[in-house]
């Protein structure tokens, strides 16, 4: 959108004579709105904005199809990992002349790529965004399920100093099964390896990094069979959604760690708490969760829950919940913002979207 600005109007007198200088601007500006957006969000895209100068408006909604109203007049929709763009919110959208869908998360499962392929919208992505950050956290949930440390707290707070059930045990020498070696899995492996863990891998592309690093790639049923800790770094795609299911924990060890921060739906939850009754699953610790779009984000706790899935899962002792945080790191947010705010910039340049996502 071409907005002509009047940036200063000197006056000067010569010989009698009166002067204006008008000096115009001719600047291309995006209009951005920014969708599910959080008070986080706001502080670091108004931040690195002045880099760019887009027009950002800020909507704590998520972008759906009762609000795709909000988009008319928009160049651009940012959106986040629980925003549904489905064939009807993309049509609309381009009936709203919206051209480009700017994802702030490396996912893009929520967004219909032939649908978007077919309006002639553009969809771009961040492709990593601190891995270390999200590998960081898959380990504090692997530390606090297995020592415990939240329990300890809530107990010294109210003067109990027991220790009784707080044992956990050694992580050193235990077999850690990644799924999934790109960037977060890899933070992940070399974090692991670090601890003094035997890791083992899956990934239908082997890294040679890992391998020259002592990670052993095995079929996923050997991975299933050998891992006392499961970890889960893999995109959501047809052939993994549910890779957790009753089948593949039948294949595990009594009492294995199921870690998952990448996406929800790679756990089938009613076959996990099943198996967690069953004593089979010995710790669950997840960031994510499958219908997460409708609770997480958002405070609570004055509202009644009424996913009697989600209320399950919290009653277990060894299952630790937490509300999608894996990425919330000062530096990931820093590359959220950066690479968003690039992305756009060149979508409006018309330059090669280095970034992009498109139907197959």
């Amino acid at each position: 959108m071409s907005m002509l600005q009047i940036i200063n109007i000197p006056v000067f007198k010569l010989k009698g004579y009166t002067f204006i200088t008008i000096n115009f601007n001719l600047k291309e500006k995006m209009k951005v709105a920014v969708f599910s957006s959080k008070p986080y969000d706001q502080k670091f895209f108004e931040r690195y904005n002045q880099n760019y100068d887009h027009e950002l408006a800020f909507f704590d909604t998520n972008l759906n199809v009762q609000t795709t109203n909000l988009t008319r007049d928009f160049d651009t929709v940012c959106v986040f990992v629980n925003d549904k763009l489905d064939q009807k919110v993309i049509k609309k959208l381009s009936e709203n002349k919206v051209k480009h869908i700017a994802l702030r998360c490396a996912g893009f499962n929520n967004v219909d790529l032939e649908a978007a392929k077919e309006y002639n919208i553009k969809v771009t992505r961040v492709p990593a965004y601190s891995p270390q950050a999200v590998a960081e956290h898959a380990l504090s949930l692997i530390l606090t399920l297995n020592r415990k440390t939240h329990k300890a707290y809530n107990r010294i707070k109210e003067g109990n100093f027991s220790l009784n059930g707080l044992m956990g045990f050694g992580l050193k020498d235990k077999t850690v099964g990644v799924i999934g070696t790109g960037k977060i899995g890899i933070a992940f492996c070399k974090i692991m390896l670090g601890l003094g863990c035997k890791v083992i891998a899956y990934d239908v592309q082997p890294q040679e990094e890992l391998i020259k690093l002592g990670v052993d790639y095995l079929p996923l049923d050997e991975l299933y069979k050998n891992a006392d800790i499961i970890s889960l770094h893999c995109p959501l795609v047809p052939a993994t959604k549910h890779i957790i299911n009753d089948e593949s924990v039948s294949k595990m060890k009594d009492h294995v760690m199921i870690i998952n921060t990448s996406r929800g739906a790679l756990i089938h939850t009613e076959d996990v708490i099943k198996n967690l009754k069953e004593k089979k699953i010995g710790y669950l610790g997840i960031d994510v969760y499958e219908q997460e779009e409708e609770i997480f984000f958002e405070d609570r706790s004055e509202q009644i829950i009424e996913d009697d899935t989600l209320i399950r899962l919290i009653s277990f002792p060894n299952v630790l919940i937490t509300s999608h945080q894996a990425f919330l790191t000062q530096e990931a947010l820093t590359e959220i913002a950066q690479t968003v705010l690039q992305n756009i910039e060149d979508f409006k340049q018309g330059k090669q979207l280095k970034n992009q996502v498109e139907a197959g």
